[in-house]
């Protein structure tokens, strides 16, 4: 994990905001994760995508003057393929991380653990740096967060 998270920081190099957006999401992944009892290899797979879940956003900003969701869920998986491979990820992590890249701003069908975790420390992240009113995180915490471990860090964050 140091060595990706590494050569995401060198990816976002000067790009303080991004960097440290990955890093708590990781950090909330991590905590989450660990809480609900993911298997060894589940936690893998959840904490590099929590790393790279936003490698898409550079290229979107330069290719569509955005960084809308909708954008980095095209642009972001072949992204942190390259970089995963070159890391010597094996294939099957390599495919499950770039899927929760491509889809980790669609909240519907959520398919998994590891992908409902990533959407709640995303989440968890988000609410601050958006400035969400109580109200907002509320609903957020109703419509998205199924893991225990999730709404109780959203309430002891955000609601409390």
């Amino acid at each position: 994990m140091n060595t990706l998270a590494l050569e995401m920081i060198k990816y976002y190099a000067g790009d303080i905001k991004r960097i440290n957006h990955f890093i708590k999401v990781h950090g909330y992944a991590e905590a989450i994760g660990a809480a609900e009892g993911l298997d060894e290899r589940t936690r893998l797979i959840l904490e590099t995508a929590a790393y790279v879940h936003d490698i898409g956003i550079k290229i979107s900003e330069e290719k569509y003057n955005s960084s809308s969701g909708h954008y980095q869920e095209i642009e972001g998986p072949p992204i942190a393929e390259k970089m995963l491979k070159s890391l010597g990820y094996d294939d099957e992590i390599i495919g499950r991380v770039s899927y929760l890249v491509g889809h980790h701003h669609t909240y519907s069908d959520i398919d998994g653990i590891d992908y409902q975790i990533l959407v709640e420390a995303d989440f968890l992240v988000n609410i601050d740096e958006d400035g969400m009113d109580k109200s907002t995180a509320k609903g957020v915490r109703e419509k998205i967060f199924k893991t225990q471990t999730g709404r109780e860090m959203l309430d002891k964050l955000y609601l409390a």
